[in-house]
């Protein structure tokens, strides 16, 4: 298709193949989360029917409505990864980055970089929850305001990377729900959390966290488990306070 690189979505760009590729990989992630994802996105998802669906490609206008409805939120149409100073800024300002172009069909399982299904299925539905999009945005505001302080930016990044990535969430009967757009969009890591044996899910601590490195190309082997979202506003505070 043609709008991979484009700056705003051409629609009319998506073929049936496309269509094919979304309805697939939709479905099956559905099936999937049903019973393992959070009661929090799986509201979200469903407010969002029918505009994120299924049977077909989202259309970010429709997507837009609903955001900026709820919470103030909008999507900014990128060309692949940003510099993480960019990607900050936009998180400060509400408005939360996704590419437009679509996976192929030999690439159902493993992608180099996030594709639309990745940006938009995993991480949009969750901005309809007021908590976690207060969260971001004050993340995002913390990226800007320590842009210049290397340490700190790593910091966040981490923070990100644990949240709202590949965020996990502990109930209070102990029944692990997972939350986090890289999870929440990929089939093959909501099966991992659950099925491999050397997986580690730990309790969220905020210095754990900000010294945990990752590698974005490996799969994750440690978890950090919130108890609800009203916990990262705690996590903000007390960064807020520490970095004063």
């Amino acid at each position: 298709m043609t709008a991979t690189f484009s700056n705003y979505q051409d629609y009319d760009a998506y073929a049936p193949a496309d269509y094919a590729v979304w309805k697939q990989l939709a479905e099956r992630q559905l099936t999937a989360l049903r019973a393992v994802a959070s009661a929090d996105y799986l509201q979200c998802l469903d407010e969002l029917h029918p505009v994120l669906s299924p049977n077909h490609p989202p259309r970010f206008t429709d997507l837009n409505e609903r955001l900026a409805a709820a919470h103030g939120w909008s999507i900014k149409v990128v060309p692949g990864f940003l510099p993480v100073n960019e990607f900050f800024e936009l998180l400060s300002n509400r408005r939360f980055c996704s590419s437009t172009w679509l996976r192929s069909e030999d690439q159902m399982d493993y992608l180099e970089e996030p594709d639309m299904f990745h940006d938009i299925f995993g991480h949009i539905p969750l901005y309809l929850n007021k908590d976690y999009a207060e969260f971001a945005q004050r993340l995002g505001a913390l990226g800007v305001k320590y842009a210049d302080d290397e340490e700190r930016v790593t910091q966040l990044q981490r923070l990100y990377w644990f949240t709202i990535e590949f965020g996990v969430l502990r109930q209070e009967d102990g029944e692990l729900k997972v939350y986090g757009a890289g999870i929440c969009s990929s089939y093959g890591e909501t099966k991992h959390v659950f099925q491999n044996p050397e997986v580690q899910v730990v309790p969220f601590d905020l210095d754990t966290v900000l010294a945990q490195d990752f590698v974005i190309t490996e799969v994750q082997m440690k978890y950090f488990a919130i108890r609800d979202f009203a916990e990262l506003w705690k996590v903000v505070d007390e960064l807020e306070a520490r970095w004063a």
